[in-house]
């Protein structure tokens, strides 16, 4: 996520005399080369002085991606850029409107604002709605999602006609959640209650009839789950110490101190709800990512590194100021400066049960606290499970936890605890394009040689107390470790086994990092005091490039195609850029990047963000960029989407956005045939005095009943979910 809630990212420039990609390539055995033939060989030719695989390529005419083992191939062209040439400079560089290939039609399914539980009032474009109305309709600023079939016309439970979509709902813009913005006369409680409301998650029931998706407006399963939804609390953190808060009454005009501290094991709300995950029990996971800026002090908050609160508010970004949230000056519950243990109740991974709107979402302290950006399961061969996470930030890490006990394919319910008990890992990426998981427990030996039980940020009574602590912080552990500090790990997406395809082969977007290769080096400490963001580490195999605006993607396989090995081979999929760039390249960056597109060019991105793969093994990639065709971006438009071939790493284009936004969230039916796509604050950074300044989507592409959904009023702009089909009803992508 970018977005107005995002940290921002400032920018360091230096060259660099590490060693490149290509230099460690060059000293890999040619069996371990064998896996990276088609991608890392591409990423080396980035380091290699301004040469890509694109331009290798050479301009031809575009033809069907064929199939190969383990991808189904693709039979779209790549669209263009949604870029004007020459724009006026009081008319926005890019299109306003979602673009598609040929032969594909995308309409608005749900957007911010749409009535998806009984007594939901509709939009009405001016901001007017109460909190009370807030919570019947769909979120603010969606973001990743899930499909969850329900029983259809004839037929069973896998049905492609009916089922619940999931949806995050990341963060507000105050600027147009309300008439006046976020001060206007005064901000209130009311105004906060609001905002409250329009975070969290919307489970929306879809169906299809006569060819046609629309929403189930008084589905008794329609649901939001927001930032004051009760929860449980489970896992080794349970009722720590630290996990204990002041107790509150909230009611909708106020949350009422009851004198009392709560036990740990409860917790009221979802923020900051970013990338996804599902379980194979059927279950839906919501990431809370940067939930510290939903935090503020009416008072100073300790970020000192004399105390263990101060260090912890340090090293996760906790401040008096956030970001610029002001729900603390109305909702004493988060003012960090009179209710400190309060964000220890945040940086979870939540499990919701979509089929059952009594249930109780559990957020699940076993996977550790961070800002989680999706939660991508892989049961392997002999039915163990794995979740794989990233923590997006700059110079933060990738994780994997391993739960102890086995699927059950014919029990549901036996599965229902599975991800309260298990081992926590951490990645760490060797030159030599191998890779170590190392665990997060009480035994595990830091750099200093010492277990992380003698770690004063982790010691305690007992094991367990040890073990809440390093779920807790979990950050400080993976420093203590020795983790490999990573260029913003994002979604993580696990490649099908099938058509003969059998690795358990994981990817992940590293979006950006403008503080690689600074100047004056430094690393997160050691001890786990260093600030959120705040490190500039020199360029490593695993993120080879300086000032490293385009992101990447980086891929591994876990050793025995099995999910408990703490052993792994690596290699970089792609480094996106832009072919055509101005900038002057620095040793280990040309900017360029080596995405494998034909003709050359015709599929460069930049900022891969939302990542994952559909059923039959293709490879979808989304961008989260200025979205304005500006600055570093100025030759790659709005934000995207693409395609990708796992196997060559060919690339198409399949999605241009409107402006100023994100393309953010992607699911699909069981039979393939329909996509939902998340397009997150259109017009973002406009004005209350002006909401549709930079942008009137969805409004101005989808203006009237007859485009096949609800009417729009104007007014401001709305993120949504996109429902996209084939014109010949075929699978999406062929």
């Amino acid at each position: 996520m970018k977005g107005l809630s995002h940290p921002t990212n400032d920018v360091s420039l230096n060259p660099s005399s590490n060693s490149s990609i290509r230099d460690v390539i060059d000293g890999v055995d040619s069996s371990r080369r064998q896996f990276i033939q088609g991608s890392v060989s591409a990423a080396a030719l980035a380091s290699a002085g301004g040469l890509t695989l694109g331009g290798l390529v050479g301009t031809v005419q575009a033809a069907p991606v064929p199939p190969s083992p383990g991808f189904p191939g693709m039979g779209f062209e790549s669209i263009p850029v949604s870029l004007d040439i020459d724009p006026s400079p009081s008319v926005s560089a890019v299109a306003d409107a979602v673009k598609v290939p040929a032969g594909y039609t995308a309409k608005v399914f749900v957007a911010w604002g749409d009535p998806i539980m009984p007594g939901g009032a509709p939009f009405t474009g001016k901001a007017t709605e109460t909190a009370a109305d807030q919570l019947k309709q769909f979120g603010m600023h969606n973001d990743g999602m899930h499909f969850f079939p329900l029983d259809g016309e004839g037929e069973a439970r896998n049905s492609s006609k009916r089922g619940l979509l999931c949806v995050n709902n990341e963060y507000t813009h105050e600027e147009l959640l309300f008439p006046d913005g976020q001060v206007g006369a005064g901000y209130t409680i009311a105004k906060t209650r609001k905002s409250q409301a329009a975070h969290g998650v919307s489970i929306v029931e879809a169906r299809r009839k006569g060819g046609k998706w629309s929403v189930a407006k008084n589905s008794s399963l329609g649901r939001r789950i927001t930032a004051n939804t009760f929860m449980w609390v489970s896992g080794p953190a349970a009722g720590h110490a630290l996990m204990q808060t002041r107790e509150f009454v909230i009611t909708d005009v106020v949350s009422t101190p009851t004198g009392n501290t709560s036990n740990g094991r409860v917790a009221n709300g979802t923020v900051n709800n970013c990338a996804n995950g599902y379980t194979p029990w059927g279950t839906y996971l919501t990431c809370e990512e940067n939930w510290n800026g939903n935090f503020g002090g009416t008072a100073a908050v300790d970020t000192s590194t004399a105390t263990e609160i101060g260090k912890l508010n340090r090293r996760y970004g906790v401040s008096a100021a956030g970001f610029g949230c002001r729900w603390h000056t109305t909702d004493p519950r988060w003012d960090v400066s009179t209710n400190p243990n309060e964000p220890h109740l945040f940086g979870w991974v939540v499990e919701i049960d979509p089929y059952d709107p009594k249930s109780v979402p559990v957020k699940r302290t076993a996977l550790g606290r961070f800002k989680h950006e999706s939660a991508q399961y892989v049961v392997d061969k002999d039915d163990h499970v794995a979740l794989y996470m990233g923590d997006d930030e700059r110079n933060e890490y990738i994780y994997k936890f391993v739960c102890k006990g086995k699927f059950n394919k014919g029990r549901r319910a036996a599965n229902r605890n599975l991800l309260d008990e298990g081992t926590l890992y951490v990645a760490r990426f060797d030159a030599d394009l191998t890779g170590v998981w190392l665990p997060l427990t009480p035994e595990s030996l830091g750099l200093d040689g010492k277990a992380l039980r003698e770690n004063p940020n982790f010691s305690g009574a007992n094991d367990a107390d040890v073990l809440a602590k390093i779920l807790i912080k979990t950050r400080m552990a993976a420093d203590a470790v020795g983790a490999t500090m990573m260029d913003r790990p994002e979604w993580t997406g696990a490649r099908p086994r099938i058509n003969g395809f059998k690795e358990v082969e994981v990817y992940c977007t590293l979006t950006n990092n403008n503080r690689r290769g600074s100047a004056v080096a430094s690393a997160n400490a050691t001890d786990g005091s260093t600030a959120a963001g705040s490190a500039r580490p020199p360029v490593d195999a695993a993120n080879p490039r300086e000032d490293n605006v385009h992101g990447h993607i980086i891929r591994w396989r876990e050793a025995r195609q099995s999910v408990l090995s703490t052993a792994f081979t690596w290699d970089l999929f792609v480094q996106a850029g832009d072919s055509a760039t101005a900038k002057v390249a620095k040793p280990t960056n040309n900017y360029q990047g080596n995405i494998v597109d034909a003709p050359n060019g015709s599929a460069d991105y930049g900022a891969p963000d939302g990542l994952w793969f559909d059923d039959f093994g293709r490879l979808w990639v989304q961008t989260d960029q200025v979205g304005d065709g500006s600055g570093d971006f100025v030759n790659l438009g709005s934000n995207a989407m693409v395609c990708a071939d796992p196997n060559t790493g060919e690339t198409r284009r399949f999605l241009t956005s409107p402006n100023r936004c994100e393309v953010t969230g992607m699911t699909m039916t069981p039979n393939g045939r329909t996509m939902f796509v998340g397009i997150q604050h259109p017009g973002e950074d406009a004005l209350a005095a002006d909401p549709t300044q930079y942008s009137n989507w969805p409004q101005g592409q989808f203006a009237t009943e007859s485009d096949g959904i609800t009417a729009l009023p104007p007014g401001r702009p709305r993120s949504s979910v996109l429902v996209i089909t084939k014109d010949d009803g075929g699978i999406i992508g062929t």
